[in-house]
């Protein structure tokens, strides 16, 4: 039944040796000052090259995309030259990763983004949202977010534009391929939900409308490095930061067959993973089937069972393992020969040093 997941694949241009995802995980370990990529972020993302694909943690496209502290960017030469030390050490392991380039609009606090006011589709501000800071205590310092403004015009074109340039960026640290974040209530979610987006202009009201800033930002990535190392990440039932859509099967149905029509690689779609979420319907993920030609990654709670018969039933491609991969860093052997996994340290999830980074260990047979 695992066969199903460890058979190759072929992603645009590259060949991939297994269906298995390790998904983009903020870990929060970037170089201070400067957001930058490291070593010991090399090591990790290395230690995992089993995977058939990696899709790095969140990387913001500039200071305003910002969401947490320690979290790594893509705008600046340091940036691009610590990220260059992380995909070398990747292929070096003969893996396949792509960046997952980031802008979390409102869902930040000035304290993240050189005290500034946030931006968003609308001046709304997310409720019940916290993110943390670096308050001096080396431990993240948890603060509600603000209020943003409403982005006009001219800040629509410009993030479009960083969003360009940071796919430029990616390919020239080594990456494979980028993943743009639309998922998860960040900046893209934030125009695409019904409930974050009050526009009355061309980005807002109709289904259309609200994917508009979607297109737009996919078609300036393809026009920068080509379809074929574009893929877009998106959450449709999940109301993670506060952002919320009034029909997800329609929203995203819809943004399914635009992803088709703009040619990107794949479609990762973050399914909800608490405690007693409910299942992504299965007609849901059929019409998402028929919608969208290309390569489908599924993630969320998903064991190899699970991801197998996903793969068999035809409606994923590839599926991608969380926290699996945070403390496993040889999860492909694990899946493959049945061994138990280690479970994760949630307190050394975000920020700190090496410890519950790059100190976990294969399994040892015998």
């Amino acid at each position: 039944m695992k066969d199903a997941l460890f058979q190759p694949i072929q992603l645009g241009s590259l060949s991939l040796k297994n269906r298995i995802v390790m998904p983009p995980m903020t870990r929060s370990r970037a170089s201070q000052p400067g957001n930058t990529a490291n070593n010991m972020m090399a090591e990790y993302y290395a230690q995992r090259a089993s995977a058939g694909l990696i899709v790095a943690e969140g990387t913001q496209i500039s200071e305003m995309g910002q969401g947490y502290a320690w979290t790594p960017g893509i705008y600046t030469p340091e940036q691009i030259a610590g990220w260059k030390k992380v995909t070398d050490a990747v292929h070096v392991k003969e893996g396949t990763i792509f960046a997952q380039l980031w802008h979390v609009g409102r869902v930040t606090h000035p304290a993240n983004i050189g005290g500034q006011q946030p931006i968003s589709s609308s001046a709304l501000k997310a409720e019940n949202v916290k993110v943390f800071i670096d308050d001096g205590n080396n431990a993240p310092g948890f603060v509600d977010v603000v209020e943003p403004r409403a982005m006009n015009k001219e800040d629509i074109q410009s993030v479009i534009s960083e969003y360009h340039q940071a796919a430029l960026n990616a390919i020239q640290a080594g990456f494979d391929g980028i993943e743009l974040h639309a998922a998860n209530g960040y900046l893209v979610n934030q125009f695409i939900d019904s409930e974050a987006n009050n526009r009355t202009d061309e980005y807002g009201g109709s289904v259309e409308n609200r994917l508009r800033f979607l297109k737009e930002v996919v078609e300036a990535m393809v026009e920068a490095i080509g379809a074929d190392r574009v893929g877009v990440r998106l959450a449709p039932f999940t109301s993670l930061n506060g952002t919320v859509d009034s029909n997800p099967v329609e929203t995203y149905t819809a943004a399914a067959e635009l992803l088709n029509s703009l040619g990107v690689v794949y479609m990762h779609i973050a399914e909800v993973d608490w405690e007693d979420a409910p299942e992504t319907p299965l007609e849901f993920k059929k019409a998402v089937r028929e919608a969208y030609k290309g390569t489908i990654i599924y993630a969320g709670k998903y064991n190899g069972e699970k991801a197998a018969k996903a793969i068999n039933d035809g409606l994923a491609d590839m599926v991608g393992f969380g926290r699996p991969f945070v403390s496993n860093p040889d999860l492909p052997s694990r899946i493959e020969n049945g061994y138990p996994l280690t479970a994760h340290d949630p307190d050394t999830l975000f920020g700190g040093a090496e410890k519950g980074l790059t100190d976990y260990a294969e399994y040892q047979v015998g």
